[in-house]
């Protein structure tokens, strides 16, 4: 039996229309926020959720943590029913929704967290381990006295990730962690992830627009789109569908011969630089390669794939999302 069991799960939501200028609209549509739904994930995984803002994922994220009930389909986690068996389930998970902050806004982090540990029953002794070991990781130690409403959006999500693992869940739910964080934050905060992943077993669902997040941390993604799970599988399989082209940069001694290079591939120049796009596809690297070395004396050569950022933007393009 997998950790999370999600069979053809729907949910939709009936919303009135925008107010037409100069009179009221009594009318309504349905927005179908998911259909037909299913997926599992194992215990230990770091799954990636992506897809393009109101692709579903916010969605089925708040089902399968007992928020919301799902219209019909079936899902389980550790063998709970969020929505019937909320308490017990909870217990179990811990969850960073964005910018939606679950600590108390005036007062410092520290009376939030022993809030927590009363709430969640955690032992004294097994708190404060695990506080010295969170705030360490997460950078927090000196914050402790502040306030959330004192502190910058990075500051924060990093004390919210704080109180949603005091309790040491089984399963976290993450939707755009990294917001608002600096290179060294992101950094950090990523390798803390990929610990806590591997060393606690923990089993993290991670939701975000960061690709960068993606790539770094996850080897399983599933993208949504329209409602609809449209792919689940290895990042790289995806990326490949998509990822067509390549780039090199070459400078030369002398002024090149570049006869032998197809009509397939555009070249350009900037400066004392050619840049040369081609389709692996239809021109091997190798072969690229090879062709350039003749075409002068290089002096330097730098190969680049496609952006992270851009290929999924033209997969949201071609999946018409």
């Amino acid at each position: 039996m997998h950790y999370i069991e999600v069979e053809n799960l729907n949910k939709s939501f009936t919303v009135r229309k925008k107010r037409e200028k100069g009179r009221l609209t009594r009318e309504k549509t349905v927005i179908h926020a998911l259909q037909d739904v299913s997926f599992h994930i194992d215990e230990e995984e770091l799954t990636g959720y992506i897809g393009p803002n109101g692709a579903g994922k916010s969605t089925s994220v708040k089902i399968l943590s007992g928020i919301l009930t799902p219209d019909s389909g079936k899902a389980t986690v550790g063998g709970l029913t969020p929505w019937t068996e909320r308490k017990k389930h909870v217990e179990n998970i811990g969850v960073v929704f964005g910018q939606r902050m679950q600590l108390w806004w005036d007062v410092p982090i520290l009376d939030s967290y022993r809030l927590l540990k009363d709430i969640y029953k955690i032992d004294k002794n097994d708190f404060e381990n695990r506080l010295e070991e969170l705030t360490d990781a997460l950078d927090l130690k000196e914050l402790l006295a502040t306030p959330l409403r004192l502190m910058s959006l990075g500051q924060r999500m990093r004390a919210e990730l704080c109180g949603s693992l005091l309790h040491s869940p089984k399963l976290l739910f993450l939707d755009e962690p990294t917001i608002g964080l600096d290179a060294v934050s992101k950094l950090k905060l990523r390798e803390f992830l990929q610990k806590e992943n591997k060393e606690k077993g923990t089993t993290i669902l991670l939701t975000t627009h960061d690709m960068e997040d993606i790539a770094a941390l996850c080897n399983r993604v599933m993208v949504l789109g329209h409602g609809k799970k449209l792919f689940d599988g290895q990042l790289p399989d995806l990326l490949s569908r998509y990822d067509t082209q390549r780039t090199i940069h070459v400078r030369y001694d002398t002024a090149p011969d570049f006869s032998s290079l197809p009509e397939s591939c555009t070249l350009q120049k900037e400066g004392d630089n050619y840049i040369i796009t081609y389709a692996p596809a239809e021109l091997p690297t190798a072969e690229i390669i090879a062709r350039l070395q003749q075409a002068g004396r290089m002096q330097e050569m730098t190969a680049q794939s496609q952006n992270i950022d851009h290929l999924i933007a033209r997969m949201y393009r071609e999946m018409d999302l």
